[in-house]
């Protein structure tokens, strides 16, 4: 992974970083969104992209 496509997802209940995945920011040009597991919630919630 290149560190300039590097983004990381953060849970939008505890605000917590838990995932990092790689965006073509050329084709892309919105914030990226995933409802994905939060280990810390202990449940699916939605992560959003952070700086």
């Amino acid at each position: 992974m290149s560190q300039e496509n590097l983004i990381k997802l953060k849970c939008s209940e505890c605000k917590r970083i838990n995932y990092f995945t790689q965006k073509n920011k050329k084709t892309i040009k919105r914030k990226l969104e995933f409802k994905k597991y939060c280990p810390f919630c202990l449940k699916h919630t939605l992560h959003k992209e952070t700086k």
